[in-house]
């Protein structure tokens, strides 16, 4: 057994960091009808998600018109609108996903450039 030291306690702790698994991300997304605005953002959405995401999210398409009672609690006030679930914090994005990236900025996978941390 290796004893421990700053420099091999550092580099475990830095594997065990990149084991981690990945946040699953829990999105939906309510669209009026098949329209062609619904469409292009499933399509839109699924793009971004599968180059993205690939494997660790859950997409939810919801027909407000279809399912009136799954938007109960949401304040959708206008369609399509995303809602990011988790990770945590939840934010919104409405229209057609076709602005990528602010789609990316409002799924928090990528830094805003004036952002400053």
């Amino acid at each position: 057994m290796t004893a421990l030291n700053p420099r091999n306690v550092r580099a475990t702790f830095e594997r065990a960091a990149q084991a981690l698994p990945a946040e699953r991300y829990i999105l939906r997304l309510y669209v009026t009808g098949m329209t062609a605005r619904s469409a292009r953002a499933v399509k839109n959405l699924r793009a971004i998600c599968d180059e993205y995401l690939e494997g660790r999210y859950e997409l939810d398409v919801i027909d407000i018109y279809q399912q009136p009672v799954l938007t109960k609690g949401e304040q959708i006030i206008a369609a399509p609108t995303l809602i990011k679930k988790l990770p945590l914090p939840m934010r919104r994005i409405i229209g057609d996903m076709s602005n990528r990236e602010r789609v990316l900025l409002g799924l928090d996978l990528v830094r805003s450039p004036d952002r400053v941390e």
